[in-house]
């Protein structure tokens, strides 16, 4: 097998910093497998560095999220060490997944009470998108359910819909609403209101972000990164940039005795989102994996295999790719050393009563896949640690979306 060539150095002579990006998938309280596996980062990075107050937010350019994967974004990037948002999940976990009352429960099965004023408390109600107390740049994915679209933001001053002068400006919007909006997950929690400008205020009916198509929102954090429109424009290389993406597990469903009579209308309103939000997370994976030299992740499938030799289309790759993750099955679980767990039951995005079993998983990506590869493209022993994004030009001003 042909062996994985060094890690590149970017060009003195191009004057270009390399960045880093931190993405987290979505998963419910499966996100319990990145949060532990990021604790474990985390300690590494305190020890590489000799700096015991070291949080992620100090090494990474942006840092993306997805429903559950935006709350803990959203975390970070306010400089949370990552104990305490471990700490703030467990503790929580079993009053947000709280079962609504009856008469609620026909539109949702939990009370969003108790998500919303855990998360408001935990991200700070009055911080908003464009708050000073953000270390470093946060991209969060939700799905705008009243204009059936996916909704990408970001604190990026210079975003299109970000300049201050605007009415509607993104940036005024609180934190703790947009990771709330993220993980509005239709079925267990109720959907999310956010209200936008003045002059006249707009009304948007917000579900969970996971519906995008970017439940894994590695490969869009790239987009956003790297092209014109979105107004980062960072170079694109492997000596450049970056891409770091956490898991929350591949939860494969199989049924050998699966009938088409069995196949009701029940059924396929719980199996239908499962399969579209599991085959958009393994499409951007390989869209990573195509543009970018992958250095870490299990087989896609049996055909592709983990595409770290593989030739494709993209011969001069764009970004260094690392993807972390778990398949949530008996032979996966045993191949991490976690044998004895049961599949079905963690693949439930509720499954609170499982959280040491993803603690344990989280424990044992950690294991595999942080080492010294890893902690030199995180914490190179080059690096400047990351700058705020960039002030806003004075340029005119957007128009205000319609």
């Amino acid at each position: 097998m042909q062996a994985q060539p060094s890690r590149p150095s970017p060009d003195p002579a191009s004057g270009a910093r390399p960045r880093r990006i931190l993405s987290i998938d979505g998963g419910g309280i499966r996100d319990l497998i990145p949060i532990e596996f990021l604790c474990r980062l985390e300690a590494r990075l305190a020890e590489r560095t000799g700096r015991a107050d070291t949080v992620l937010a100090d090494h990474f350019d942006l840092v993306a999220g997805t429903s559950g994967g935006a709350l803990v974004a959203s975390a970070i990037v306010l400089g949370k060490p990552m104990q305490e948002t471990k700490a703030f999940v467990l503790a929580h976990a079993g009053t947000m997944f709280k079962p609504a009352s009856w008469r609620r429960r026909l539109r949702y099965w939990y009370d969003k009470e108790q998500l919303e004023s855990g998360i408001k408390a935990f991200l700070g109600p009055d911080t908003t998108l464009g708050s000073e107390r953000l270390r470093t740049g946060v991209m969060l994915v939700l799905r705008n359910a009243s204009t059936d679209s996916p909704w990408v933001v970001s604190n990026n001053p210079l975003a299109r819909f970000n300049a201050r002068e605007l009415d509607d400006c993104n940036l005024k919007l609180e934190l703790w609403r947009l990771a709330r909006a993220s993980a509005a997950a239709p079925v267990f929690f109720a959907p999310e209101e956010v209200v936008l400008g003045r002059d006249p205020p707009k009304r948007f009916v917000f579900v969970d972000g996971g519906l995008t198509g970017f439940n894994n929102p590695a490969f869009k954090a790239f987009l956003y990164a790297t092209t014109e429109p979105y107004r980062l424009s960072w170079p694109a290389g492997e000596a450049l940039l970056t891409v770091v993406s956490v898991g929350t597990g591949y939860p494969r469903r199989e049924d050998p005795g699966l009938r088409p009579h069995r196949m009701s209308l029940l059924w396929n309103l719980r199996e239908v989102p499962h399969a579209l939000i599991l085959a958009s997370d393994r499409e951007q994976d390989l869209l990573c994996r195509t543009f970018g030299r992958c250095r870490r992740g299990e087989p896609i499938d049996l055909e592709v295999g983990d595409l770290r030799q593989g030739r494709t289309a993209v011969a001069e790759k764009l970004f260094t790719y690392f993807r972390i993750n778990a398949h949530l099955t008996a032979e996966g679980l045993a191949g991490l050393g976690c044998a004895g767990l049961d599949p079905q039951a963690l693949a439930r995005l509720d499954a609170v009563a499982h959280r040491e079993d993803f603690l344990r998983i989280g424990a044992a990506l950690a294991e595999r896949h942080i080492d010294a590869e890893l902690l030199d493209y995180v914490a190179p022993p080059e690096a400047t640690p990351p700058t705020s994004l960039p002030s806003p030009s004075p340029s005119p001003s957007p128009s205000s979306r319609s």
